[in-house]
C-alpha cells in the first residue's frame, strides 16, 4: 500500500493573480518575476481562476481552513475568532494520524491559536497579525507602513536586516520542523503550513529587487478608475474608506513598484525554502500547494488594498504539484473552471486518501490534480465569495457567483452588478445596465444561487452575533508587543521581534565605536 504523501502548504497574503510571471499580459499578468511559483505550475496543476471566500485576511483563513463560506463559519472580520469545534484541514488530518505544523501568520483572534495544528513554533500569537512594521524609521511609536497613509509614502526599501524578516524565519523554522519529525517520526506523514507576510503591506523589499521596477519597470494599473461600477456605492465606499484619492500618480507608481519588489522577494525565499527541502529529500513524498488568502488592488480601478468584489482583490493564485507531477507521471495542467479556497480543504483530503467532514462548502479536486474529469467542479454553478460586514457603509455588503464565463455580484441597498469574464476581464461594461435578452435567463439564474439558503436581511446580524460571541467565549490570553511570537525550548513564549521594536541598544553610532 502506497504511503500517504505529505503536505507542503505555501500560503502567502495579498498576492493577486495577476503577479505570477507565468501568466502572460494578454491574460491580465504583470511584468514581475516569479522563476519559483512559475516552476511549481510548470510540474503541477494550475487553477487560473481561483477565488477567496472573503478578501480580507482573517475572515479568507478561517474560511479556507475550514473550507466554509464566511458567513457559515463566523468569519465576519479581522477580530473574528476561529470557533474551536469546527474541524480545519489541520485537525482533520492530526486525527487522520499526520503530524500537523502551522507556522507564520494565522491572524486569528481568540485563545484557540492553534487552529487544530499539532505545534505551532513560530508566528503571530493574538499579535498584530505578523506584519513587521517598516520602516523602522518611521516616527517613535507609529507602526511604519501599517497606518493607511504610511502603507503607500513609505513604501521602497526595506529598513528590517533581511535575515530577520519574518519571511525567512518562517521558511527556516519550517525546514527545522521537517527535520525533526523526520528524524523522530520517520514512518509518520506530515503536513506543514506556512504562511509568509509579504506581498502585503508594509510595500518593502530589499533593496535589489526594489531596484529592478523604481525608477524604471514598474507599470501603471492596467484598470483605470473607469467603467460603469466607478462610482458604484462600493467602489466609493473604499475609496473613502482606504482614502486612495489621496494617492499621487508618483506615489502610486513607487508603491506599485514596491509591490512588485515584495512578490520577487517572497519567489525567491520560496525558491531557497524548496531547495533545502529538495536537498533533504523531504519533498520526494510531497505535495506543495501555493495560494494566497486574497489579492491587492495596486491602484486598479484607483482603488488599494481589498475587501472588494474586483478581480484584483478576490482573485488568487492556486498551484498544486504532486510528486508525481514532478517525475513525470503526470503532465501538468491549467484549469480553467472556477475555483475556490474552500476546495483546499476537501482536495487535501482526497490526495490523502482520507474522508471528507460532512458540511463542507468546499469540493475535493483531486482529480483534477491528477488530470482526470473532476464531476464535483464542472457540476456546480460557480463558486461564491461574500463580504458582509458592510465596514463602508450602505451597499458594501455583498455576495457574488463567479461562473465559467460571467460575475454576478449581489448587493444589500444598492443595485447589482454583472460581468462578462471572457469579453470583459476588467470589468467595465455592467451586464445589467442594458440587458440582452440572451444572457437574462443565466444572469437570472446566477443571482437565485447567490440568494439560496442565503439572505442579506438575516445573515449579517446572525454573522455578527456569532462571531461576538466566540470572541467573548475565547478571549486572547496573552497581548504581545511585536507582530510575531516564537517558543523557547523552555516552554516560554516570547516576542520574536523585540530587537527591531524594543531593542537594548548598545550604541547610538555603532560604525564610530569600532576599530573596521
Amino acid at each position: 500500500m502506497p504511503k500517504p504523501p505529505n503536505f507542503l502548504f505555501l500560503h502567502s497574503d495579498e498576492h493577486s493573480f495577476r503577479f505570477l510571471s507565468s501568466r502572460p499580459a494578454d491574460r491580465g499578468g504583470e511584468p514581475c518575476r516569479t522563476p519559483t511559483l512559475d516552476g511549481l505550475a510548470a510540474q503541477g496543476t494550475a487553477f487560473d481562476n481561483a477565488y477567496c471566500q472573503m478578501p480580507l485576511c482573517t475572515p479568507s483563513r478561517i474560511s479556507m481552513l475550514t473550507g466554509r463560506h464566511s458567513h457559515r463559519c463566523a468569519a465576519w472580520s479581522n477580530m473574528s475568532v476561529l470557533d474551536p469545534e469546527l474541524p480545519t484541514f489541520g485537525s482533520h488530518l492530526r486525527r487522520e494520524g499526520y503530524a500537523t505544523s502551522t507556522i507564520g501568520k494565522m491572524h486569528i483572534g481568540g485563545s484557540a491559536q492553534y487552529a487544530g495544528f499539532g505545534d505551532r513554533p513560530y508566528g503571530d500569537f493574538g499579535g498584530p497579525c505578523s506584519h513587521q512594521w517598516d520602516p523602522l524609521s518611521h516616527p517613535e511609536g507609529g507602526r511604519g507602513g501599517s497606518e493607511i497613509r504610511s502603507r503607500t509614502v513609505d513604501a521602497g526599501v526595506s529598513e528590517i536586516p533581511e535575515g530577520l524578516l519574518q519571511e525567512n524565519v518562517v521558511a527556516r523554522e519550517a525546514v527545522s520542523w521537517i527535520r525533526e519529525h523526520r528524524h523522530a517520526n520517520p514512518e509518520t506523514p506530515w503536513l506543514c503550513y506556512t504562511s509568509f507576510s509579504r506581498p502585503h503591506f508594509p510595500l518593502t523589499a530589499p533593496k535589489r529587487f526594489f531596484d529592478r521596477y523604481y525608477p524604471e519597470g514598474v507599470t501603471p494599473p492596467r484598470v483605470g478608475p473607469t467603467g460603469d461600477s466607478a462610482d458604484h456605492p462600493m467602489t466609493a465606499g473604499a475609496v473613502k474608506g482606504f482614502r486612495t484619492e489621496e494617492v499621487g500618480d508618483e506615489e502610486g507608481l513607487k508603491a506599485r513598484a514596491a509591490y512588485f519588489a515584495a512578490v520577487d522577494f517572497l519567489d525567491e525565499i520560496l525558491g531557497d525554502f524548496l531547495a533545502l527541502l529538495d536537498r533533504d529529500g523531504s519533498l520526494d513524498n510531497t505535495v506543495i500547494v501555493y495560494t494566497a488568502d486574497h489579492g491587492e488592488m495596486c491602484g486598479e480601478h484607483g482603488l488599494w488594498w481589498k475587501n472588494t468584489w474586483h478581480e484584483a482583490s478576490s482573485h488568487v493564485p492556486m498551484i498544486i504539484s504532486t510528486p508525481e507531477h514532478r517525475r513525470g507521471d503526470i503532465d501538468a495542467s491549467l484549469v480553467t473552471v472556477p475555483v475556490s479556497l474552500a476546495d483546499c480543504f476537501p482536495t487535501l483530503c482526497g490526495l490523502a486518501g482520507v474522508s471528507v467532514p460532512e458540511g463542507l462548502d468546499g469540493v475535493d479536486l483531486s482529480p483534477a490534480v491528477r488530470g482526470s474529469a473532476c464531476k464535483a467542479l464542472t457540476d456546480r454553478p460557480g463558486v461564491i465569495a461574500e463580504s458582509l460586514a458592510g465596514r463602508w457603509g450602505e451597499g458594501t455588503e455583498f455576495r457574488m457567483l463567479r461562473s465559467e464565463r460571467y460575475k454576478y455580484i449581489a448587493f444589500r441597498g444598492c443595485d447589482d452588478l454583472a460581468f462578462d469574464m471572457e469579453s470583459d476581464p476588467d470589468e467595465q461594461v455592467n451586464l445589467l445596465k442594458d440587458p440582452n435578452p440572451e444572457i437574462s435567463a443565466e444572469l437570472t439564474r446566477m443571482r437565485k444561487t447567490i440568494h439560496d439558503d442565503f439572505s442579506f436581511e438575516t445573515a449579517p446580524a446572525e454573522m455578527e452575533r456569532r462571531s461576538t460571541e466566540l470572541i467573548e467565549r475565547y478571549p486572547r490570553k496573552v497581548t504581545p508587543k511585536t507582530p510575531n511570537q516564537i517558543w523557547l525550548g523552555n516552554g516560554k513564549l516570547v516576542e520574536a521581534d523585540a530587537p527591531l521594536y524594543d531593542p537594548t541598544v548598545l550604541s547610538e553610532d555603532a560604525s564610530s565605536d569600532f576599530t573596521r
